[in-house]
């Protein structure tokens, strides 16, 4: 049976966008609605998508095959690896911080009481 990478995709707000703006990465960017929203999709091989689906209770796939729902502190290591290597070929280095980045997203779930309203 053939294995079926999966992508993740990684916004790109002003200032991420400044820090990859002149490396190869700048080729590699997907703009969605008109331009409005930048992004650059990582490729995750099949049995590195089961690793962070274990490691994060709400992770899942979409239809399209994107993995979504993984922690705010996932999503910035991503990106960090990204800037770094100037390269989408990062999903390793992510994982070697997996016990951190699951510790890191813990703190994200703890409850937030909701503001008061008078």
């Amino acid at each position: 049976m053939m294995e079926m990478p999966h992508y993740i995709s990684v916004f790109l707000d002003d200032e991420r966008y400044e820090k990859i703006k002149g490396t190869p990465l700048e080729e590699k960017i997907t703009y969605l609605f008109g331009g409005q929203l930048k992004s650059l999709i990582v490729e995750v091989p099949e049995e590195k998508s089961e690793q962070i689906l274990k490691a994060f209770d709400k992770a899942r796939i979409d239809s399209r095959g994107y993995i979504e729902d993984v922690p705010v502190a996932f999503r910035r290591a991503l990106f960090e690896e990204i800037a770094k290597a100037k390269s989408l070929d990062v999903i390793d280095k992510v994982l070697e911080r997996l016990d951190e980045l699951v510790e890191a997203a813990k703190k994200e779930d703890e409850y937030i009481p909701p503001p008061d309203i008078e």
